[in-house]
Formats: structure tokens, C-alpha cells, sequence
């Protein structure tokens, strides 16, 4: 029997702290995969592994489970990442008085991605113990989400049945619908200058952090206009405090709703490290790297319809928004898959006061199990 709602929001509330006591860094994902796994095959599911493990670097591949059509309609996916940004403190998932669920350890809560995974988990409970008829449901669990996406692009989407998807990996009220997200690019940066004694002969040496810092002090960083951000997120160079540095390396990143954007914010970013080098009489190395590409969806568009009417058949307003971050519907809609990110209430991800409303896990238990529903009709 399905149980009472209490029981079954216990169930949900009691799947979502155990996994989110266990630590999954990127690459280091197979504790939390192996309880999830458990799960799905006490239910009567098949779990299938793929090899995407030593692809990515990952202590695990993506994880696949199906269950086969019951009804006529349009088979669907869900996706998840299992992995979490790295935790910086011990992993204590805790109800606090306010209905919230926080993590104790000081550090984060986990629920990017684990909330969602509870949500596909408990769903497809609900689906084989109430017998709900359906038109075909995939799971997909990924690795390595959280520096590239990578589980996902190493997945073979054409294993999938199901030609549309949904994700549920954006920070925002439940009833949030991403409409768009952006086009990425990373770069990575080295200077060369020449090294000399910084105490008897500086005149000799041309400093590659000089010519770093000018050039991040000449760039437009942070947000550039509604839809185009850039940034310079890691530094490093030099070989000793009394030594004029011979290299300095910038990892940067730039991110456009418009792919022409982009590529003029790119290469106005390349124009200020050449011209930052040539003042400094250093030479420079630039390597300009695709992360993933942007989609943008229409209200009108079937997906976004069938996303509608199961959020207001739950209660929760239909809200189209943009993000400025990537995830895995990124990779599918690329790839001609169209996927939905819809947001789950999780808040202040990657943070230490990230939290998630216990109410908002067993609401997006019952947003999914009405996607089922109306791609069945």
C-alpha cells in the first residue's frame, strides 16, 4: 500500500538526509551511486552503470534505470547529478524548527543535486506501489556534474527511449520554469616574462604578474549587460617572493544568452591579455575552450506546456525565468533532447546556509508524478 501522506513524506524526509550525509565530491560519487542503486533495485528496478567512470575521472559511471510503459503517451527522463560542490566540514543534515532542512557541519547542505534525486527516487515509488499507469519512465543519475557536466556529456543519449527530460538543478521557488540558459566559455591563460633577482638586478627581469594584474585590471568583469557575464576566478605564479616571476596563469570564463556576445566578449578578453603582455615585454598563451552550449525555449513549446500543466495541477504558479548557470539539461538540449530545468526550492546552494523546505522535497515528489501523469495524457 502507498501509505498515508505523513508516512509518505517521512520517506521522502528520511531518503533525503541519508543521502545527504554522504559526502560525494565530484569524482568521488560511488557511496552515495551504491545507495541510490539499493534503492531502485529493492523497487524492482534494473540498474545500469555505463563506463563513463575512467572518461571523466569519476569513482562511478552515470546510472540508468527504466521503467517500461504502461499506458500509452510520451515517455519521459529525469536527471540528476549525484555529485556535490566539495564539502568544507562534516556532512550533518538536520530538520531545523523552521521546516527547513540545513546541514549542522557548518558547511554545505547537499541539497544541489540530492533533493532531486529523493524527488526521481520516491517518485517512481509511488509510481510501482500506487500502480499509476504511464507512458514510459527513465531515470538518469550523472557524475561529475558540478565541474563541467561532464558525466552528462560522456553519456550515451541515445540509450534513452524518452525524447523529452527534466532536471531539477536551479535555486528558486518550486514553480520556477528556465525558460534559457547561457552559452560558456572557459579560458585558460599563461604569462611569460623573464626571471631576475628582485633585489640586485629587477631591472632584468620582465614580471608575468604585472602583466597579469594590468590585464585583469583593463578587463570588463562581473556582470557586462542582462545577458553576459565574465570573470577571472583563479591566479597563481611565481617561484619565490625575491624573484621576478618568469609565468603567472588565469583561468577565466565568460558566459553569453547570445552566442555573438560571447564570442566578442572572448575575444575582447584575448585583445586585453596580448596588449597587457606587449606593455610588459612578455609573451602570452591563450586557450579558448567550449563548457557548453546555451538553449532557450518558447511558453508555446510542447515540453514547457507539459511542465505548466503539472505545476498547476499541483498548486504552484507557472514562473519562466533565465539562469546564468549550466547543468545537465545543457548537454540534452544540445544534443537535440529537449529538458526542462525546473527549480526545486533549494536555496543559497554551494554555500553554507544552503537549505531546502522540507515541504519543497514532497512537493517536487508530487510535481513529478504529475509530469508522469501528463505525458501519459
Amino acid at each position: 500500500m502507498p501509505g498515508t501522506q505523513q508516512e509518505l513524506s517521512s520517506r521522502t524526509l528520511d531518503l533525503f538526509l541519508e543521502l545527504a550525509a554522504i559526502p560525494s565530491p565530484p569524482g568521488e560519487e560511488r557511496a552515495v551511486a551504491d545507495r541510490v542503486t539499493r534503492e531502485l533495485r529493492e523497487l524492482g528496478l534494473e540498474v545500469e552503470e555505463d563506463d563513463a567512470g575512467p572518461v571523466v575521472g569519476s569513482t562511478i559511471g552515470n546510472l540508468l534505470a527504466r521503467l517500461p510503459a504502461t499506458a500509452a503517451g510520451t515517455p519521459v527522463f529525469f536527471c540528476a547529478h549525484l555529485d556535490t560542490v566539495p564539502p568544507q566540514g562534516p556532512m550533518e543534515p538536520a530538520v531545523e524548527e523552521d521546516g527547513f532542512v540545513r546541514n549542522a557541519g557548518g558547511t554545505i547542505l547537499g541539497a544541489d543535486n540530492k533533493s532531486a534525486v529523493v524527488a526521481m527516487v520516491e517518485a517512481a515509488r509511488r509510481i510501482l506501489s500506487e500502480g499509476r499507469p504511464h507512458a514510459g519512465v527513465e531515470l538518469l543519475f550523472t557524475a561529475k556534474e558540478e565541474v563541467g557536466l561532464l558525466g552528462a556529456f560522456a553519456f550515451d543519449h541515445t540509450r534513452l527511449e524518452a525524447q523529452l527530460g527534466f532536471v531539477y538543478d536551479q535555486a528558486g521557488p518550486v514553480g520556477e520554469v528556465i525558460m534559457g540558459a547561457p552559452f560558456g566559455r572557459i579560458l585558460d591563460v599563461r604569462f611569460h616574462g623573464r626571471p631576475a633577482h628582485s633585489g640586485m638586478v629587477p631591472e632584468e627581469g620582465r614580471s608575468a604578474v604585472a602583466a597579469a594584474a594590468r590585464a585583469i585590471a583593463d578587463l570588463r568583469l562581473g556582470r557586462i549587460d542582462e545577458e553576459t557575464t565574465a570573470n577571472v576566478g583563479l591566479v597563481s605564479g611565481g617561484s619565490a617572493r625575491n624573484i621576478v616571476p618568469e609565468w603567472c596563469e588565469l583561468q577565466a570564463e565568460a558566459r553569453s544568452h547570445d552566442e555573438g556576445k560571447l564570442s566578442d566578449v572572448v575575444q575582447e578578453m584575448l585583445d586585453t591579455f596580448t596588449f597587457a603582455a606587449s606593455v610588459a615585454e612578455c609573451t602570452v598563451e591563450t586557450e579558448v575552450s567550449e563548457t557548453y552550449r546555451g538553449y532557450r525555449f518558447r511558453e508555446s513549446d510542447p515540453i514547457v506546456q507539459l511542465a505548466r500543466t503539472a505545476l498547476e495541477r499541483c498548486g504552484h504558479e507557472f514562473q519562466p525565468a533565465l539562469t546564468g548557470g549550466g547543468a545537465d539539461a545543457n548537454v540534452f538540449n544540445a544534443r537535440g533532447l529537449p529538458c526542462l530545468n525546473l527549480a526545486n526550492g533549494m536555496t543559497d546552494i554551494h554555500t553554507a546556509d544552503e537549505r531546502i523546505a522540507v515541504a519543497d522535497l514532497d512537493a517536487m515528489v508530487e510535481v513529478t508524478l504529475a509530469l508522469v501523469d501528463a505525458a501519459r495524457a
